[in-house]
C-alpha cells in the first residue's frame, strides 16, 4: 500500500451475510455473524450490536468455528475464507444483570495461507488440534499448542468441492464428507499408516491410496484417508452438508434443489481404526425432501427436526418423516446464505444476500405446527384450535338457498367472546372461555327474521367492571338494530334494543361506528356512494321502551360520495374537522366534518354536505379496505389506507387548503389484499409495533411491518369467507382468528399471558437490497431538516430488484449504518440503472421581466428551494422523489410513512432518522402503445412510400421496446422568475443509443419532451452537466451535457438556446393551467392510480369551462409532447365527460416532432473501450490566460485506465456546429482543453465508479479497491493511497466532501455497500491546491 494510507479507513460493510455460529457456554445467547471482511457479536436477546472487528483484508468471512469450552480467559474462534485462517481469542465482559456489555477480540494465531480454499474447520479437543478442510479434498491438522502443520492428509479421489464438512473430536473419531463438483458426496476418514495395507482392497473407490509427501509423524503413527462411501443421488452439485451432533446421520442439499438425509448404519462413537468395523460401515439413504423453488444453499439437522434454506428467499423447517412443518419467507432478493437453530432455546437464525440477520423463535412464533418433542422441558403453549357450531345453524348440510340459515357474519370482541349473526337474523353470543364447552347465547332476533347484512361492535369501559357491548345490525329489510348488552354473571344481559328504518329494501350494506364519535353517531352506508349519519344518543341512554327510543333517532347528516361506490370503510377527526371515506372502486373522499354534527343536540338539523376534494385510484381498482386519519400539530393531517391491492398508501390533508395529496405507500407483496393495520401502544404517545392484517391466496396472514416478517398464516379458504381476528397487547402471543367453513365456526386462538412473555426481537442487522446495487448518490447535508444537528449521511441506492432505498450512515456510532427504508419500487420492479440528486436551484435570466438583482448562478432562496431525486432504470422509467420536511414530534404509524416503511426497529430509531424523508412526486414511462423511437421513423417512412406491410411490426416493435432501459441520468432545476415555476431538466440517456432532454414541470407534475440530442453511435452509459456562469452576466448561465459511450467516445452539447426557449413557450402557454397529472405512482399489480392520459401541447382538447382557449399552436416548440398522468378527472367534470374527452388524446410521447440538437463537440478514442464512469469538476482555480472558469473531466473505461483533461469553454457562437477532435488537440473552437493526462493501468481490472473535486480524485474498479489520486492544478494525478474493500464487484461509486471536518465519506456499491473515510494532511491539501 502506497504511502499515506493511514489517511484511509475503512468504514463498515452492508451487504450479504456468509457466516453464523452461536457462541457455547455464554450466560445469554451471542450470535457471531460474518458480512464482508468483518466479524459482527450480537446479544440476540437484547438485539443489541456489541462490537465488530475487521478480521481480513479484502477477503470474505466464510465460516466461524467457536471452540468448545471457553477458558477463563476467553474462548478461541476459528474464522475463515478464501485461503486463509486465523484463530482469535475472544473476550466478553458480563454486566450484573449477565449480560454481555462488552466484547473485545484480540489475533491468537495467524494459520499460514493455504494452496486451496477453506471449506471447514473444527476442533479437535481430544489431540489438540484444528482440522482445516481444503476444496482439493485434503484435510490439514494444525497443532494449537507448537503452532505448526503436523500432517495434510489428501484424498484419493483427485476432484475440487463445493463444500466439506468434518465431524469428530479426535482424529480417530473425525468422519470427512465431501461434496464434489461431479454431484457426488464422499464420506472418509483418517486412519493410520499401518492400516493402510488391509484396507486398500475395501476401499470403494478402487484406486490405492497415494502417500502425501508433506506427511509427518504424529504420535507414533502417519496418516492417510480411507472411503467409507460415495454417493451419487443428487443431480446436482453439492452445496451444503451438516453433521447431526452425534455424527450418525448427516444433511446434504444441492443444485438439484432436493435435500437429502444420510443414516450411518452404526454409531461414530464406536468407530475404531480397524479395518473390519471400517468395512462394515453402511450409509442408508433415509429421507428425501423437495418444497424449494430453486437451489438450496444451507440446511441443519437434529434429532427432531430438518432445516433447509435456499435461493428462492425460503428457509423450510421440517419434520423427520419429511413433512414440511413450516416455511418462512421474510427476506428478499438472491436468497438465503445461511440457517442457525439452537435446539435449547429454539431460535432459528436467517440470513442472507439483503444483509439482515432475522431471529425466530419457533416456540412462540409457530406453536400449534412443532411436535412436542422440539418443545423442552418447561415449555408449553397456549395455541388452540377448535370448531364451533350455532345451536340454529347446527345439523345443515347440503346447497344453501336464500332462506337456508347459514352465518353471515363474526365479530370478536375480545379472547373469549365472539358474536354471530345468521341469515335468518338471529345474534348470538359465544362464551369461549371453555372450548370443550362453549356457551351460547340467543341475542336477539331482529325483525321479521331478515337476514343481517352487516354488523359492527363498540364497547365501551372496556377495562372496567361496567364493561358493555353495543352492537349495530342492519338487515335485509333497510333496518338498523341496536343492541346493548352487558356482561352478566352466566351470561350476557339485553339492557336495550330498538329499531329504525335507514334505507330500502335491500339497499343497507354497511354499518359503521366511529371511535372517534364514540357510540353516540352511526354511521350507514347504500350502494350508490351515500352515507348517513344517525344520532342515536338520546335513544341509547333513554330508559323508555324500544318503540320510543327508536323515535329518538334522528338523521344528522348526509353524504354522497362523486364516485357512486359503495362506502367500505371510514374515519372522522373531530379536531382536523375531516371525514374520509374508501370506496369500493378503489376511491378516496374526503368530507368537511365540523363539529357541531357530533354535538348532543345536532338531533334537530339534517344537512347534505359536499365532498371538499376526492382522489380516485387510490388503490387502483381495488376496493379500499381501511382509512385511518392521525391528527399532528402541523398543519396537516397524516392519513393511511390499505386495500385490496396489497398496498398501504399515505396521504395528506391539508387544513387550510382542503385537499388529499399522496404522500407515498408501502407494498407488501406477501399479501394479496390488506384489511388493516394494527397499532400496539403501550402508551399515547409509544409506538411498539405495527401489524398488517390481511390474506394471500387463501390464507389469512399477521406481517409485522417493522420487522418485516410474518407472523401468523392460517389457511381459512380467503377473505370472502365471514371472518374475523382479534389481537391482544402483545399480537405475537396473543391472537385470535375465527372463519366459517362447511356450516361450522373454526376458531384458532393463541393466548399466552403478555407479563410472562418476553417479545425477542427479529431483526439483528440492517436489511438492505437483495441483489445487486447498479447506482448511489449522496443526499446533500444542507437539504437535511437539522442538518446542523445531524451526524448522519444518507446514501440513495437503486438496484437490479427495481427498489429504491435511503440508507443512513451513523459518524456517532462507530461508522455503522443505521437505517435503511425503500422509498418505492419501480414499476414492474424495472431494475434501477442510475440516480441522481438535484440539490441546486438556479434562476433563469429573463430580460422579458423587470426582476432587478438576477443573475445566473442564483440560487432559490432556502424556504423555496426544492430537492428532488431522480432514479431511471428498465423499461424506460423515470421516477421522481422530493424531499419533505419532516414532522418530528408525531410518531404515530402513518406519520409520512416512517414506521411502517421502516424495516428495522431494533437499531437507530432516533438517530436521525426524521432528518430526511421523500415524497413521490411524478413517474413518466412510455406509453403502453409507443414504439421505439428509432424504428418509428422507418415505420413513418415505409407508409409515405405506400407500403402497408409495416403495419403488423408495431406489436413486435412494442415488444421489443419492453427491452429498452435507461442506463444513466443527469438533472438541474431551473426557476422561472416572472412565472414562480420551476422546472426540472432532466437528460436521459437510453439502450437504444438515444439521448433525450425532458422537463418536469412543477409543481403540476407534467411531462415535456423537449430535444433529441443527436447523433449517437453508441449507447451512453455516463451523463454528467456543467451550469457555467462564468459568461456575461447578461447572457446568463450555459447548460452542458457531458456523455460517455460505450465506443470510448465523450461529447458535449450545449443545451443553453434549447432550455431558454422552451421555459419562454412555457411561461407564454401556462400548460399547468389546462392539464392534470399524475397523482399517485403506479405499482404494477394493477393498482394504476386512474386513467392514463397522454396530450399534445399543440393540439390539446381539453377544456375546463367555456372561456377557456387553447393552447397557442404558434408558439409551440416544435410539437414537443406532454406525457401527463392522472390519477382523478379533471376538477368541475363529471366522470363520464372526463372519459369522453380523454379517449381520442391518447397517443405517443414520441409521435411528436422533437427538436434535435447537434454536440458542441466530440472526443472520440478516450478509451480503448466503454467510458464506464466520469465526472465533471470546476477547478478551484481558473484559467490564467483568460480568467475564465475552468474544468476538469476524469473518467474511467473498461480498458482499466483513467483519463483526465483540464479545459474551459469557448463562446456560445462557437458551440454552434459540431466538433470532432481528439485530446491531443488544445484548441477545438467549442472549448479549449489546457491539460490532459492519462493512466494507463489504474486498476487491475475494469474501471467503475470515479469522482473528483480538482484537489482529489477516488475511482473504484473490478480488482476491488478503491484508489486515492492527488490532482495538481494543471490536471495531472498520481496515486496517493488505494485500500481493498469487502464489495464484490463493485458498480458505483460517490463521494461526499465534508469541509467543515475536512473529510472525504466514499461510499461504494455492488454486491452491497461500504463506506470508506479519507481525511488529507493540511499540507497535503495545500499542496494538491
Amino acid at each position: 500500500m502506497a504511502a499515506g494510507d493511514h489517511h484511509l479507513r475503512l468504514g463498515s460493510y452492508l451487504g450479504d451475510v456468509s457466516a453464523l455460529s452461536f457462541l457455547p457456554s455464554s450466560p445469554r445467547p451471542l450470535l457471531l455473524a460474518g458480512t464482508g471482511s468483518e466479524l459482527l457479536v450480537y446479544d440476540v436477546d437484547a438485539a443489541r450490536l456489541l462490537a465488530s472487528f475487521k478480521v481480513f483484508d479484502g477477503v470474505r468471512v466464510h465460516g466461524i468455528q467457536p471452540r468448545g469450552s471457553p477458558p477463563a480467559d476467553g474462548l478461541t474462534v476459528a474464522v475463515f475464507g478464501e485461503r486463509r485462517a486465523k484463530l482469535l481469542r475472544l473476550r466478553v465482559d458480563a454486566g450484573d444483570d449477565g449480560g454481555a456489555v462488552g466484547v473485545r477480540l484480540e489475533l491468537e494465531q495467524r494459520l499460514p495461507g493455504f494452496d486451496h480454499w477453506v471449506l471447514d474447520a473444527g476442533f479437535l479437543e481430544v489431540d489438540g488440534l484444528l482440522a482445516i478442510g481444503l476444496s482439493d479434498n485434503s484435510v490439514a491438522l494444525w497443532d494449537l499448542t507448537e503452532r505448526v502443520f503436523v500432517t495434510r492428509v489428501n484424498s484419493p479421489e483427485k476432484c475440487l468441492l463445493y463444500s466439506m464438512r468434518m465431524w469428530g473430536d479426535s482424529v480417530k473419531s473425525l468422519l470427512v464428507a465431501s461434496g464434489t463438483i461431479l454431484n457426488e458426496i464422499l464420506i472418509w476418514k483418517l486412519v493410520p499408516w499401518t492400516l493402510s495395507s488391509s484396507l486398500l482392497c475395501t476401499d470403494e473407490v478402487g484406486a490405492p491410496a497415494v502417500e502425501n509427501r508433506e506427511n509427518v509423524r504424529f504420535s507414533g503413527n502417519r496418516y492417510m484417508a480411507v472411503h467409507i462411501g460415495r454417493l451419487k443421488e443428487h443431480e446436482g452439485s453439492i452445496f451444503r452438508i451438516s453433521w447431526s451432533s452425534d455424527g450418525s446421520k448427516f444433511m446434504s442439499v444441492s443444485d438439484d434443489r432436493s435435500a437429502r438425509m444420510w443414516m450411518l448404519s452404526c454409531q461414530p462413537q464406536n468407530f475404531t481404526n480397524q479395518a473390519a468395523n471400517i468395512d462394515n460401515v453402511d450409509i442408508i439413504p433415509k429421507l428425501t425432501l423437495f418444497g424449494h423453488s430453486a437451489r438450496i444453499w444451507d440446511c441443519y439437522i437434529s434429532d427432531s427436526i430438518v432445516i433447509t434454506a435456499g435461493e428462492d428467499c425460503t428457509c423450510c423447517i421440517w419434520d423427520m418423516d419429511g413433512k414440511l412443518i413450516k416455511m418462512f419467507k421474510e427476506h428478499i432478493g438472491r436468497g438465503l446464505w445461511r440457517c442457525l437453530y439452537d435446539p435449547s432455546s429454539l431460535v432459528l437464525i436467517t440470513a442472507g444476500f439483503d444483509s439482515a440477520i432475522k431471529v425466530h423463535h419457533l416456540c412462540n412464533s409457530f406453536h400449534d405446527i412443532l411436535e412436542e418433542k422440539v418443545v423442552p422441558d418447561g415449555l408449553k403453549y397456549e395455541s388452540e384450535v377448535f370448531e364451533i357450531s350455532s345451536p340454529i345453524v347446527s345439523g345443515q348440510y347440503g346447497p344453501l338457498d336464500s332462506k337456508s340459515e347459514y352465518v353471515r357474519c363474526l365479530h370478536f370482541v375480545q379472547e373469549n367472546v365472539l358474536y354471530v349473526a345468521t341469515n335468518s337474523g338471529y345474534l348470538h353470543h359465544a362464551d369461549l372461555s371453555d372450548t370443550n364447552d362453549v356457551k351460547w347465547t340467543d341475542v336477539i332476533q331482529v325483525t321479521e327474521k331478515a337476514p343481517i347484512i352487516c354488523m359492527d361492535v363498540m364497547t365501551v369501559h372496556p377495562d372496567s367492571l361496567d364493561k358493555k357491548d353495543i352492537v349495530a345490525l342492519g338487515d335485509g329489510h333497510g333496518n338498523v338494530t341496536i343492541v346493548r348488552l352487558t356482561s352478566g354473571n352466566i351470561e350476557p344481559k339485553v339492557d336495550l334494543s330498538f329499531i329504525w328504518s335507514a334505507e330500502k329494501d335491500r339497499q343497507l350494506l354497511g354499518i359503521y361506528w366511529c371511535k372517534s364519535l364514540e357510540c353516540s353517531h352511526i354511521f350507514t352506508a347504500d350502494p350508490r356512494g351515500v352515507l348517513k349519519l344517525w344520532n342515536i344518543r338520546n335513544a341509547l341512554y333513554s330508559n323508555a321502551h324500544a318503540l320510543t327510543a327508536s323515535q329518538e333517532v334522528s338523521l344528522v347528516a348526509v353524504f354522497e360520495s362523486p364516485f357512486g361506490a359503495r362506502i367500505m370503510c371510514l374515519d372522522v377527526s373531530l379536531q382536523d374537522e375531516i371525514l374520509i371515506a374508501g370506496d369500493k372502486k378503489g376511491n378516496i373522499v374526503a368530507f368537511p366534518f365540523h363539529k357541531t354534527l357530533a354535538a348532543h343536540n345536532s338531533s334537530g338539523t339534517q344537512q347534505k354536505i359536499p365532498f371538499c376534494d376526492r382522489f380516485k385510484g387510490a388503490h387502483g381498482i381495488s376496493s379500499v379496505t381501511s382509512v385511518h386519519i392521525t391528527t399532528s400539530t402541523s398543519d396537516d393531517a397524516q392519513i393511511h389506507t390499505t386495500g385490496g391491492d396489497g398496498c398501504i398508501c399515505f396521504f395528506k390533508y391539508g387544513r387550510y387548503v382542503n385537499n388529499v395529496e399522496f404522500v407515498g405507500m408501502r407494498q407488501l407483496k406477501d399479501l394479496g389484499t390488506i384489511q388493516s393495520i394494527y397499532a400496539d401502544h403501550v402508551s399515547d404517545t409509544q409506538l411498539v409495533g405495527t401489524y398488517a392484517i390481511g390474506f394471500t391466496s387463501a390464507d389469512f396472514v399477521i406481517w409485522d411491518l417493522g420487522n418485516d416478517a410474518k407472523m401468523v398464516q392460517i389457511s381459512c379458504g380467503g377473505w370472502r369467507r365471514p371472518y374475523s381476528y382479534y389481537l391482544g397487547t402483545v399480537p405475537e402471543y396473543q391472537n385470535c382468528f375465527a372463519f366459517v367453513k362447511d356450516h361450522s365456526i373454526h376458531v384458532r386462538r393463541h393466548w399466552a399471558p403478555a407479563q410472562d412473555k418476553k417479545l425477542l426481537p427479529q431483526v439483528l442487522h440492517t436489511q438492505f437490497h437483495g441483489r445487486e446495487v447498479h447506482s448511489l448518490c449522496f443526499i446533500d447535508p444542507a437539504s437535511y431538516s437539522h442538518h446542523e444537528k445531524s451526524t448522519n449521511l444518507w446514501i440513495a441506492t437503486g438496484c437490479e430488484d427495481g427498489t429504491v432505498r435511503l440508507t443512513g450512515h451513523s459518524a456517532s456510532n462507530a461508522g455503522r449504518w443505521c437505517s435503511s427504508k425503500m422509498l418505492g419500487e419501480h414499476v414492474g420492479g424495472s431494475a434501477v440503472r442510475d440516480t441522481c440528486f438535484i440539490t441546486k436551484t438556479y434562476t433563469l435570466i429573463d430580460k422579458s421581466c423587470n426582476s432587478s438583482g438576477s443573475s445566473g448562478n442564483i440560487l432559490v432562496e432556502n424556504e423555496e428551494t426544492t430537492f428532488l431525486l431522480i432514479s431511471v432504470g428498465s423499461k424506460q422509467v423515470l421516477t421522481t422523489w422530493i424531499l419533505q420536511p419532516r414532522i418530528v414530534e408525531n410518531r404515530q404509524v402513518c406519520s409520512g410513512g416512517r414506521d411502517l416503511d421502516s424495516k428495522q426497529s431494533a437499531e437507530c430509531s432516533d438517530n436521525g432518522d426524521s432528518a430526511v424523508t421523500f415524497q413521490w412526486l411524478s413517474t413518466h414511462m412510455p406509453p403502453k402503445l409507443t414504439t421505439n423511437r428509432l424504428k418509428a421513423v422507418h415505420v413513418k417512412q415505409n407508409f409515405e412510400e405506400g407500403n402497408s406491410s409495416a403495419q403488423p411490426n408495431l406489436a413486435i416493435m412494442d415488444q421489443m421496446e419492453n427491452d429498452w432501459r435507461y442506463l444513466s441520468v443527469t438533472a438541474f432545476l431551473l426557476k422561472h422568475p416572472a412565472t414562480k415555476l420551476t422546472v426540472c431538466f432532466a437528460v436521459v440517456a437510453c439502450s437504444d443509443a438515444t439521448v433525450i432532454l425532458r422537463a418536469l414541470l412543477l409543481p403540476s407534475r407534467l411531462w415535456f419532451d423537449v430535444a433529441l440530442l443527436v447523433p449517437q453511435a453508441s449507447p451512453v452509459l455516463v451523463l454528467r452537466h456543467i451550469v457555467d456562469a462564468s459568461n456575461d452576466v447578461g447572457n446568463g448561465d450555459r447548460y452542458i451535457i457531458v456523455s460517455g459511450s460505450t465506443d470510448g467516445t465523450i461529447t458535449l452539447w450545449d443545451l443553453t438556446d434549447t432550455i431558454h426557449g422552451f421555459m419562454q413557450l412555457v411561461s407564454e402557454t401556462q400548460p399547468h393551467m389546462v392539464i392534470d397529472c399524475q397523482k399517485r405512482p403506479k405499482t404494477g399489480r394493477g393498482s394504476q392510480g386512474g386513467r392514463r392520459r397522454w396530450r399534445s401541447l399543440a393540439n390539446n382538447s381539453v377544456k375546463k369551462d367555456s372561456k377557456q382557449t387553447l393552447l397557442p399552436t404558434e408558439n409551440d416548440l416544435n410539437a414537443s409532447c406532454v406525457a401527463a398522468e392522472s390519477s382523478h378527472e379533471i376538477s368541475g367534470l363529471e366522470e363520464n365527460e372526463v372519459i369522453t374527452t380523454t379517449e381520442d388524446t391518447t397517443s405517443s410521447s414520441y409521435s411528436c416532432d422533437v427538436p434535435e440538437v447537434q454536440p458542441m463537440q466530440t472526443f472520440s478514442g478516450v478509451h480503448q473501450s466503454g467510458v464506464n464512469c466520469l465526472h465533471v469538476s470546476e477547478m478551484e482555480r481558473a484559467c490564467p490566460t483568460t480568467g475564465m472558469s475552468s474544468y476538469c473531466i476524469i473518467s474511467g473505461g473498461d480498458d482499466q485506465a483513467v483519463q483526465c483533461f483540464v479545459f474551459t469553454l469557448g463562446s456560445p457562437q462557437q458551440s454552434c456546429s459540431m466538433n470532432k477532435a481528439s485530446l491531443n488537440s488544445p484548441a477545438n473552437g467549442a472549448l479549449t482543453i489546457l491539460s490532459q493526462h492519462t493512466v494507463p493501468s489504474a486498476h487491475g481490472s475494469a474501471v467503475k465508479g470515479i469522482w473528483t473535486d480538482g484537489v482529489w480524485a477516488f475511482s473504484t474498479g473490478l480488482d476491488q479497491r478503491i484508489r486515492c489520486w492527488k490532482m495538481d492544478p494543471s490536471g495531472k494525478f498520481m496515486e496517493h493511497s488505494h485500500v481493498i474493500i469487502s464489495v464484490p464487484e463493485p458498480e458505483t461509486l460517490d463521494v461526499h466532501h465534508d469541509r467543515g471536518r475536512g473529510k472525504y465519506h466514499i461510499a461504494v456499491a455492488g454486491r452491497g455497500m461500504q463506506m470508506v473515510e479519507f481525511s488529507p494532511r493540511k499540507d497535503d491539501s495545500m499542496e494538491a491546491a
